[in-house]
């Protein structure tokens, strides 16, 4: 069997080791050469434990290679971002480009799997695609298992956390979707070679909504917490106490605030349920408001802190501990942060210290004469205010004398009792 992975980001780099590792030939395929040439030096491109030594044995063993063009495989696996448009329209682009990419060494047999986060309807989608260009090959119709066809086509969507992508590529239930029950007979023989837990059986359809559900249920719980942390602020309230406090009751579970919500999936799936059935989802769509406005009023905090000084903001120092939309990886897609980053170099400060331990570059748009990243001792002696946006490890051993006399504003608790 030989398996080509389309996309070696976040998802697509961890799956094709993993398959590797289980002695599968992997191609992996991406349009960066600076990609493609990492992992054929054995090297990786992203922060994800284990991710390194797993890639330098399976390059070193001959099971992984990379390249920049498609190559004849009997598995394709799509695994290309899926973000949304301005008006939150999902952009399908990166699948379709994709798509466009395997479909002139599509043979007869082959399984093409999307594993892409995607919208409803988006694997009978790229099956239409690869119909108009391979109209030769015969590919299925969703639902109609009795026709014959060349090419087996499902979805596939990854449910891992960041930090423990690989632990969960493995030991994860994973659901699979065909456009028929024999596309997914042929899709699960895939993940039956690395996937321990089980492998559920359903349609494309249900596929595709059942990842977006999972992930909007979480905004939706991440955005009541964001409002209690709004009224608690309104109402000169402890929202790290309270949260603490309702959180004793046996049957309340209520998630920490924060100063949004970010990344490649959870600030993402959402829209895209709210773009398919609009009328029908009041409450995702709400709560994706909720976590998109809280950098605003983080944003309104450090406003009202500036204004404490009796000097100009213009010799105000600005300290920023964490930019990655999550604690403890490089992933800075869709991250809050950095959008609150963007309000406060519009307002030009003297400068704004970064603290990012697991990045070594800060990114190209911000402006590198005044937003600087810094080791955090530093950071914090400089600075007038300091704002802790991510809670990474590092963060739980600063000495809190650094942050005497300095203007804190804690958006994640990690000066409450709980991150002590």
């Amino acid at each position: 069997m030989k398996v080509s992975v389309i996309g070696l980001g976040y998802i697509g780099l961890p799956t094709a080791t993993v398959l590797a590792s289980h002695k599968v030939e992997v191609v992996g395929v991406d349009v960066s050469k600076h990609v493609v040439d990492t992992v054929n030096q054995g090297k990786i491109h992203i922060v994800e434990p284990e991710l390194d030594v797993l890639v330098h044995n399976a390059v070193k063993n001959g099971y992984l290679r990379a390249t920049i063009y498609p190559e004849e495989s009997d598995i394709f696996m799509v695994a290309v971002p899926t973000p949304f448009k301005d008006n939150h329209e999902p952009d399908m682009s990166y699948i379709e480009s994709a798509v466009k990419a395997i479909a002139p060494v599509l043979n007869k047999g082959n399984v093409v799997i999307l594993e892409s986060t995607s919208p409803v309807g988006s694997t009978e989608k790229i099956t239409r695609w690869m119909q108009e260009l391979r109209p030769e090959l015969t590919f299925p119709v969703f639902g109609e298992d009795e026709v014959e066809f060349d090419i087996y086509v499902a979805h596939c969507p990854e449910r891992v956390l960041p930090g423990r992508i690989i632990h969960e590529l493995i030991k994860n239930d994973r659901i699979i979707g065909g456009m028929t029950i024999r596309c997914s007979e042929h899709a699960k023989i895939v993940y039956e070679i690395f996937v321990e837990a089980k492998c559920i059986v359903t349609d494309c359809r249900a596929a595709e909504l059942s990842k977006l559900v999972e992930n909007s249920f979480r905004d939706v719980n991440i955005a009541y917490a964001n409002e209690i942390s709004l009224i608690c602020d309104k109402l000169n309230i402890n929202v790290w106490k309270l949260i603490e406090l309702a959180n004793r009751h046996p049957r309340v579970d209520i998630m920490r605030p924060g100063p949004g919500v970010g990344g490649h999936c959870i600030a993402v799936d959402p829209w895209f349920i709210v773009h398919s059935a609009p009328s029908e989802s009041n409450l995702i769509r709400t709560s994706r408001m909720v976590n998109d406005n809280k950098p605003k009023f983080i944003f309104k905090k450090i406003i009202d802190a500036i204004k404490l000084f009796e000097k100009p903001l213009s010799e105000i120092n600005i300290c920023c501990l964490g930019i990655s939309y999550k604690p403890d990886i490089d992933d800075l897609r869709e991250s809050p942060s950095i959008e609150i980053i963007d309000e406060l170099v519009a307002i030009k400060p003297k400068n704004i210290y970064i603290v990012e331990p697991n990045i070594s570059l800060l990114p190209n748009s911000f402006d590198a004469d005044l937003v600087k990243l810094k080791p955090v001792e530093e950071a914090l002696r400089l600075s007038d205010i300091v704002i802790i946006l991510v809670l990474h490890k590092e963060f739980l051993l600063i000495d809190r004398g650094l942050l005497r006399g300095k203007k804190v504003i804690d958006t994640i608790g990690l000066m409450s009792n709980e991150c002590s």
